[in-house]
């Protein structure tokens, strides 16, 4: 199967209480986990904004920084990310993540259940 980029499913709105918006262009979404997982997505974060605080129970997710720099609260401690680097928050832990750059922070995102 092939999906164009105009296929995708995005949305752009406030996510997990952050500070303004985000935009999710979902890559994989829904069915298409066969069960297995929940998300799979471009996301990009304008300058200021944020990803709020949330957890993971029962899933694990991953980012993967493609472009600037953010800063991620990671079970309490404060780092900052750049362009390559790569966020694991496990089952039972939270994080959140906000650009503190000057452009655009775009990353991949992978939920996977446990």
């Amino acid at each position: 199967m092939i999906k164009k980029k105009s296929d995708l499913f995005i949305e752009d709105g406030n996510l997990r209480n952050g500070k303004g918006n985000v935009k999710r262009e979902h890559i994989i979404k829904g069915d298409e986990f066969k069960g297995k997982g929940k998300l799979f997505a471009k996301i990009t974060i304008p300058k200021g904004n944020s990803i709020g605080m949330h957890d993971h129970t029962e899933d694990f997710e991953v980012y993967y920084i493609l472009r600037a720099t953010g800063q991620v609260l990671d079970n309490g401690d404060l780092i900052q990310v750049n362009e390559g680097d790569v966020i694991y928050t496990a089952d039972g832990n939270e994080h959140y993540i906000e650009n503190i750059g000057n452009e655009d922070l775009e990353l991949i995102a992978l939920v996977l259940y446990e």
